[in-house]
């Protein structure tokens, strides 16, 4: 995989599609990261905590977007959950989720 291949489904039109279908926003910033400012709502799961959450995102039943600071991090839990059967997509950074809620 291409550098690049991190970012893919980092679009608003996934984005929105996703957050119609009631996903849910998992930012995998530290926790230090994510009390500075996040998208209202999201869960912080940190990227090297990802697969230790696979039950409780399983048994959620609910599509995620991931999302970080700038879109690596966030591309990486993406093909992490979606390589395990979850369903995900890779938001990018924060604020490009947060851009999409309607409020």
């Amino acid at each position: 995989m291409g550098f690049f291949n991190l970012f893919d489904g980092n679009n608003t039109t996934s984005i929105e599609e996703y957050l119609d279908k009631d996903a849910i926003v998992v930012d995998v910033r530290t926790v230090h990261e994510f009390a500075r400012d996040h998208v209202e709502g999201s869960k912080n799961i940190p990227l090297n905590a990802i697969t230790s959450q696979f039950k409780e995102m399983i048994e959620l039943g609910k599509p995620i977007i991931t999302c970080c600071h700038s879109g690596a991090r966030s591309g990486s839990a993406a093909n992490i959950l979606k390589q395990n059967g979850i369903d995900a997509i890779n938001g990018g950074p924060w604020q490009n989720v947060d851009s999409c809620i309607k409020k």
